[in-house]
């Protein structure tokens, strides 16, 4: 996280949703789409489709005796209702695609390919769904990188082609956006695009004789509208299909796509003639050509095409009462939301806010690459994904950037820091040889798996530097954080015996399968200020990192190591059980510690990250199952019950005692997976519960949703050992929050998943669940009480 002296506090791991969430008490929630990930709605709330001219459409309390309530909030909230508001975009192809590409479209679970006579939809399909928080890759070594992609993922290749199109009409982009893309690919310089314009719509020029074509859409649909000049034959219009199994019109007039993964549809026709300035709609439907059907009777639904000559199944459009000399619209939309698992192959792990409230977004997404005729499926076996960062502007409504980094193997972006300039720091894991270096500390991959570290300028178009950093073992970046001169700092896991190693306070690896790493890169990332093992003699694993003004690193995560590093501990041995929590903090120059020590009790606890306020105190949360967990002036005093409690803990800046910690959670499984601190010192949590009775404070949504865990969002004033807002957020399935950020407004951004059909929403952007196993959604969170 980039947590800088004051500047705002920026985390985690996953990506976006939408729609604006209902609200009661203090605080306002939204839920808006990012343009990567389109998965999770589908329709516009009046039912509505855009227009060609406009593409765009147009969220139990059980209280605990100990809890407090915030001021009155009435006169507090502040609707936000813009964030998010974004269209589907196309980019130009300048040599990221292969030849036959013209424009390309990305987003997650999905890449639309348009060229002059065929649109190409990669649909990415998750194999094992199974728990999501525990999937990932796993090395040769049995080392399981924690991730939220699965386990495998197939794609299924669906053509649509237009027969008797002119291959001549080449389309151009229309309406072009302010957003460019950037493709950092490879190790070959020559083979990096950059400024890539983007645009809101693609425009054929009479595709058929006195026929334009036109694409726009949202993120997960695809209209394309074919405007019939008067006089011209829509009869000419002729759809091929390649890559379903099966077309089928159902009994409300759309056209189901059968894929070995489930299914497309495109929905019936929308037809219509401006008369007089009214749109006048028509009757209009599919007509399946030279149909393979035996007698359906006189109004039966035909159910199936035959092959065409080219192989491909066939469909027209009949329309009927059409006034030839006036221009006719037909308007068919393609909604892949329905193909199963279409969420499956672009996620969001880990979003940061700077100091002007723009947003970025690391994680991973599918590849570019222009899938070949006649492999309608195909399992991703190599370089199917590649790491990703995009930027938005603060409303939401305008994407700055999207830029891919990658190479022939696998990545994922973990974390991702920004400095006051607005530079992007990432980091995270891959698995090529020719990932692209730029002025590199370390040039090449000296393992199977291999921490990577890159930098941004803040236009997103080049890489000030890029840099491999591990051993011949499975290395692991998993967070950074940067401070007010530029320096990264970075922690993850190292099972290599020779990660590189500068300046260290522990020369050597302490044992076990990993080991925790922390390293500073000076800013042109060519020199490591110092790195250094940290660990014990069994598995210890880093999983956050923050920064102060002074350039002390405090990281935290777990351990099972009795033999942990300690010094000036509040907690001097080992608690017990499988796992501690440890809270860590060094000198700037990385070679001693100010202070180390174990965090936890007689059973299961874990750090999973934490947040530095200007004194020094640093705030961690995580989960716990000890009974007798330290607790300090705790608003919850008492274990909840269940799996796991979350816990909110702040250590003195001596680190000597802690200031306060404290037990949230109810009888079911509470996680508590990211924090952030505003400049009052109040806490801001996020993470997943399974409790019917979590505590609720001033709530957006005052009930557990169901299904297997809700959101949680809560807001803490230590001080007072209080909750200021304390809420649920989720559907009937399963909904987790997984990073959280504060803007110096004290406006919080939640990251998370979601997997419910009716997650909360209220005037979306789109209303329907994507599919797949999860979609991805940000909430905005307002509460201009007093900090």
């Amino acid at each position: 996280m980039n947590r800088q002296g004051l500047k705002t506090q920026i985390k985690p791991l996953l990506g976006m949703g939408l729609g604006l969430l209902g609200l009661t008490g203090g605080v306002f929630l939204e839920v808006r789409p990012l343009p990567w990930a389109p998965d999770s709605y589908v329709e516009l709330s009046d039912g509505s489709r855009p227009s060609v001219e406009s593409p765009a459409g147009p969220e139990r309390i059980s209280p605990f005796s100990s809890l407090q309530r915030g001021p009155d909030p009435t006169a507090r909230t502040e609707a936000l209702s813009t964030y998010g508001k974004l269209s589907l975009s196309f980019e130009a192809n300048r040599g990221q695609s292969e030849d036959p590409v013209r424009f390309l479209s990305r987003g997650s679970g999905y890449t639309l390919f348009l060229t002059p006579t065929e649109m190409v939809l990669v649909l990415m399909a998750p194999q094992e769904p199974g728990d999501t928080r525990t999937q990932g890759w796993k090395n040769k070594d049995g080392i399981l990188a924690p991730s939220r992609r699965p386990r495998s993922v197939s794609r299924a290749v669906l053509r649509i082609k237009l027969v008797g199109a002119d291959p001549a009409s080449q389309g151009v982009g229309v309406e072009e956006l302010s957003g460019k893309s950037n493709y950092f690919m490879g190790n070959d310089p020559a083979r990096w695009y950059t400024h890539i314009p983007t645009y809101a719509k693609v425009k054929y020029q009479n595709i058929y004789p006195g026929v334009n074509l036109i694409y726009y859409g949202n993120q997960r649909q695809l209209e394309y509208d074919f405007v019939v000049a008067p006089g011209a034959d829509p009869k000419g219009i002729t759809l091929g299909f390649e890559g379903a199994e099966n077309l089928e019109i159902d009994a409300r007039g759309d056209l189901l796509l059968h894929l070995a993964g489930g299914y497309v549809r495109l929905h019936k026709p929308s037809v219509y003639q401006e008369i007089d300035g009214t749109r006048q709609f028509l009757p209009g439907r599919y007509v399946l050509l030279a149909p393979r059907v035996q007698d359906p009777g006189p109004h039966g639904p035909v159910l199936n095409a035959i092959e065409g000559a080219d192989g491909g199944q066939r469909v027209g459009f009949q329309v009927a009462g059409y006034d030839p000399r006036k221009p006719l619209v037909i308007d068919p939309v393609l909604s892949y939301s329905t193909y199963f698992g279409g969420s499956g192959g672009d996620e969001g792990f880990f979003i940061a806010v700077d100091d002007s409230g723009y947003a970025y977004v690391t994680g991973l997404t599918g590849s570019a690459d222009f899938p070949t005729e006649n492999s309608p499926q195909a399992a991703h076996s190599g370089g199917a994904e590649d790491a990703f960062v995009i930027k938005l502007n603060p409303g939401g409504s305008e994407l700055i950037y999207s830029t891919y980094l990658g190479g022939s193997g696998h990545e994922i972006g973990f974390s991702i820091a920004v400095d006051a300039e607005g530079r992007a720091y990432m980091t995270g894991q891959t698995t090529s040889t020719d990932f692209p270096t730029v002025r590199p500390f370390q040039p090449v991959n000296a393992g199977n798996s291999e921490a990577f570290v890159a930098k941004l300028n803040p236009e997103g178009s080049e890489l000030e530097y890029s840099t491999y950093l591990g051993g011949s073992g499975p290395d692991f970046g998993r967070a950074i954080a940067v401070d007010a001169l530029n320096y990264a700092y970075v922690t993850g896991y190292a099972g290599s015996i020779d990660f590189p190693t500068a300046n260290p306070f522990q020369p050597t690896h302490g044992g076990g399968t990993s080991d925790i790493f922390v390293t500073k890169l000076n800013p042109e990332g060519s020199a490591l200020v110092y790195s250094t093992y940290l660990g014990g003699r069994n598995t210890d694993y880093g999983r956050g990192i923050a920064v102060d003004a002074s350039g002390h690193a405090y990281v935290t995560g777990r351990t099972s190591s009795v033999n942990f590093p300690t010094a000036s501990p509040f907690q001097a041995a080992y608690g017990g059980g499988l796992q501690d929590a440890f809270v860590t903090k060094l000198n700037p120059e990385g070679s001693a510690l100010v202070y180390s020590s174990y965090l936890g009790g007689r059973s299961v606890d874990y750090g999973f990250d934490l947040a530095v306020d200007a004194s020094g105190h640093a705030y961690v949360t995580g989960h716990t199952s000890s009974p007798n967990f330290s607790l300090v002036n705790p608003f919850q005093a008492s274990y909840g019950g269940g799996k796991f409690d979350s816990y909110v803990t702040v250590v003195s800046a001596e680190g000597a005692a802690l200031a306060f910690s404290t037990y949230l959670g109810g009888r079911g499984q509470d996680e508590g997976l990211d924090i952030a601190v505003d400049p009052s010192g109040n806490a801001y949590v996020t993470g997943f519960t399974s409790s019917i009775d979590f505590p609720t404070v001033n709530p957006l949504q005052a009930a557990y949703g169901g299904g297997k865990f809700d959101v949680f969002v809560a807001k803490l004033a230590p001080a007072s050992s209080s909750l200021v807002y304390s809420t649920y957020l989720g559907g009937s399935s399963n909904d987790e929050g997984s990073g959280i950020a504060v803007d110096p407004s004290g406006n919080a951004y939640v990251t998370g998943l979601t997997g419910s059909t009716d997650f909360p929403t209220v005037n979306p952007f789109q209303t329907t669940f994507g599919g797949g196993y999860a979609d991805i959604f940000i909430a905005k969170i307002s509460d201009t009480a007093p900090r």
